[in-house]
C-alpha cells in the first residue's frame, strides 16, 4: 500500500487563497476546477513518492523536499516523512511568481 498524503495546515490555506482568488476573478466553477485539479495531481505520489524533483527553496530546512508541477502554473512542494508514513504537502506555490516569496510567506 502506498504512503498516507496529508495537508499541512499553511498548503490547505494556500489552496483556499487559489480557490477565493478564482472564485473572486474568474468563476466558482474555474475555481473548483484548478483546485480539484491541483489535489487530485498528488495522488500519484501514494505510488510513486520520489517522482517529483528536488526542491532548492526553501534552503536551510532538514527536511529534502521535492515538488511536482501543475498543469495549471502550480508548484506542489512536499516531503516524504518515512517515519510516518506519509508524504506532507507543504505549499502550492504559484510559479509565475518570484521564486524568492515562497521563502517569505512562511
Amino acid at each position: 500500500m502506498g504512503l498516507e498524503i496529508k495537508w499541512t495546515i499553511f498548503a490547505n490555506r494556500e489552496l483556499i487563497k487559489i480557490y477565493t482568488y478564482f472564485k473572486d476573478n474568474v468563476s466558482k466553477r474555474t475555481a473548483k476546477k484548478i483546485v480539484l485539479g491541483i489535489t487530485q495531481e498528488v495522488k500519484v505520489l501514494q505510488k510513486q513518492p520520489e517522482i517529483g524533483q528536488v526542491e532548492q527553496l526553501p534552503k536551510g530546512e532538514k527536511e529534502n523536499f521535492r515538488y511536482l508541477l501543475s498543469k495549471k502554473n502550480y508548484k506542489i512542494v512536499y516531503w516524504i516523512n518515512l517515519e510516518r508514513n506519509l508524504i506532507e504537502i507543504v505549499d502550492v506555490f504559484e510559479t509565475r511568481q518570484n521564486p524568492i516569496k515562497m521563502n517569505k510567506k512562511r
